[in-house]
């Protein structure tokens, strides 16, 4: 009898297609976008920025998935490949679109340019909803609940919302609800002074960079778009505004979301990592003993990839002992050697040697720290060897004239970089 019920369910549920946008050329996380696309930007030690966004899509049961690519994209086509394969047998796939010039030769000149060279996915599918996310955000979120709000309120677009402080609205775009309603009476994107929520002026209403769309609704509006020679081509900055003006815009609260397995510290986590310091931020996020992100939530994984290597060692060392370690996420393949590390994110395969110090620092992949150095407040990509005795974030003037330094106070050291002697 389960199998009819079953069967009835697939027939009757709505038919979805998710769009991941990962084209974005991530230039103010420079360095680490240097040699990749900001989605495939490593975070936590072993995951990579977009598999959130896909971990929350196949969580929920979206599983028809296209990740719009463009710049720098081989790193990230690498691991959606290796990564992100599905059993086909219900039609579930994750596949990486690069730009086809479907509509002539140019690039993507926009996020809705990207999705307009892409209607002949839409056609392809046939869905009743489209789901936009971007690919650079850390949090969980069940994305069915969006999907229902969307579905009751009969709206052409729905924007997902969450509270930030005002002074970082310049950052986003900003959404005013309709009182008593989830109605967008505006949307303003990127706004130097926005207006204060009624019942807390310090805070606007953000969009998260997810959105539904009704099918049909984005068929027509992107068409409208492209006609539309004064458009930036862009979902914010034009598509929203359009569909707020013809009243079909509506906003979903992210703080009513519930993520099975959640915790109230980690509830409603959502950070965008656009810049050096917010990047460097969220990985602070993960290494408390009661993290304000939870990456140990069974009910609601997040899925990676691993390399085959050997579980993390810590080694006791004649002169130095077995070091001091803490607060701290060591991936597999690590080997410490009587060194000091705290509140620290170390990825796959680091070395650290006897005598030093690592605090408050990202060391992706293959890092090598050598004996007696100090790596304070900073970022290492990967295949970056830290001589021995070499201070990297202790003196700020020695650090500038050869690595980035963020607003923060941030070191950032490119992947590969060459790094001198003391």
């Amino acid at each position: 009898m389960w199998q009819y019920v079953a069967m009835d369910y697939l027939r009757s549920a709505p038919k979805v297609l998710s769009m991941v946008l990962a084209g974005g050329q991530g230039s103010r996380l420079m360095p680490l976008t240097q040699v990749r696309a900001k989605p495939a930007v490593p975070y936590g030690g072993q995951y990579r920025l977009i598999d959130f966004a896909l971990s929350n899509l196949a969580n929920g049961g979206f599983r028809k998935i296209v990740v719009l690519t463009q710049y720098k994209s081989h790193s990230l086509d690498v691991h959606l490949s290796t990564t992100w394969r599905m059993s086909t047998f219900l039609g579930n796939y994750v596949t990486s679109v690069p730009a086809q010039m479907r509509r002539g030769p140019q690039w993507f000149a926009g996020s809705a340019d990207a999705l307009f060279q892409n209607l002949n996915l839409i056609d392809d599918e046939h869905p009743d909803y489209i789901f936009v996310f971007g690919a650079d955000h850390i949090y969980r979120m069940d994305p069915r609940q969006m999907l229902d709000h969307h579905i009751q309120s009969g709206a052409g677009v729905t924007v997902a919302g969450i509270r930030i402080p005002r002074t970082e609205a310049s950052a986003f775009g900003v959404i005013e609800r309709n009182p008593g309603s989830s109605l967008v009476d505006t949307f303003l994107e990127k706004p130097a002074d926005p207006p204060g929520l009624a019942d807390s002026p310090d805070e606007v209403l953000a969009s998260m960079g997810n959105y539904i769309f009704s099918t049909e609704v984005l068929v027509d509006v992107l068409n409208a778009d492209a006609e539309d020679k004064k458009s930036g081509r862009d979902i914010g900055g034009d598509l929203l505004p359009a569909l707020v003006a013809s009243g079909q815009a509506h906003v979903y609260d992210f703080t009513t979301n519930v993520v099975p397995g959640e915790t109230p510290r980690d509830r409603h986590y959502w950070r965008d990592v656009g810049t050096i310091d917010s990047y460097f931020e969220a990985n602070m996020d993960l290494v408390a003993p009661h993290p304000v992100f939870n990456l140990y939530n069974g009910e609601w994984p997040v899925f990676t990839s691993f390399r085959t290597l050997p579980p993390a060692k810590i080694v006791a060392h004649g002169e130095y002992g077995s070091g001091d370690i803490a607060n701290s996420i060591l991936a597999q393949g690590c080997i410490i050697t009587g060194a000091t590390v705290r509140n620290s994110v170390l990825s796959p395969n680091v070395r650290i040697e006897p005598g030093a110090t690592v605090e408050g620092a990202i060391l992706f992949d293959d890092v090598h720290v050598g004996a007696g150095a100090v790596v304070r407040n900073a970022i290492v990509d990967k295949h970056v060897v830290i001589p021995r005795g070499r201070p990297v974030g202790v003196d700020a003037e020695r650090d500038a004239e050869e690595f980035a330094i963020s607003p923060g106070g941030i070191v950032a050291i490119a992947k590969g970089q060459k790094v001198k002697y003391a």
